[in-house]
């Protein structure tokens, strides 16, 4: 299993994975995020091999932000996602978050790779203060059954404003409500990664 081409860390179950899951990263983060290390292994725990990434402007520079690099990071999700469809003959669940779950929905859209479920955290629906900016015109082309794990304080879009937008999608949605989380989805209370597995699992039975 050679994931140096695209960074990923691999997760691996005890036993023949179920399927395969690749999660990337936000737009100022890496795979080294606690949240997509979270999400792997709660994966991982229930059997499937799940892999955390790094997109190609992560790849190319340790630090800083995304720079007019959308379409080769697209780029980088649609390697990612082939690469899963050689590690199993199981499902493969694609996603990731903020910058990095919006470049993978925006490959899911345009048809550019083929997964079984897309799970997105913290979709930014906005930027921050300016909901007239909305990142939602692709959404009415994604066709795969898509889970949104989103925070009630976050400031890159409201769960009263997800909801309309997660309508958009051409196929069955599911939001789960993360009480006071803001965009990092960090929560004392509630297990993040267990209720966004238990999420997207729904739509695989």
């Amino acid at each position: 299993m050679n994931l140096d081409e695209i960074a990923g860390v691999a997760h691996e179950p005890d036993s023949a994975p179920l399927g395969v899951v690749v999660l990337t990263h936000g737009a100022g983060g890496s795979r080294e995020s606690p949240l997509l290390t979270k999400l792997c292994d709660e994966w991982a725990r229930r059997g499937w091999l799940a892999v955390r990434y790094n997109l190609p402007y992560r790849r190319r520079r340790p630090k800083g932000p995304p720079s007019g690099s959308a379409a080769s990071d697209q780029a980088g999700v649609v390697q990612a996602i082939a690469l899963a469809h050689t590690l199993s003959d199981g499902p493969v669940i694609a996603g990731g978050h903020s910058y990095g779950g919006r470049m993978t929905s925006m490959v899911i859209a345009d048809r550019s790779a083929a997964v079984d479920v897309l799970t997105l955290f913290s979709y930014p629906l906005h930027p921050p203060g300016k909901p007239e900016r909305a990142r939602t015109d692709h959404l009415p082309r994604i066709t795969v059954p898509t889970v949104f794990t989103h925070g009630t304080a976050d400031p890159f879009g409201t769960i009263d404003e997800l909801r309309p937008a997660a309508a958009l999608v051409a196929a069955p949605t599911g939001i789960v409500e993360i009480t006071g989380a803001r965009h990092d989805l960090g929560s004392k209370t509630l297990d993040v990664a267990a209720l966004a597995v238990d999420a997207a699992l729904q739509f695989l039975a």
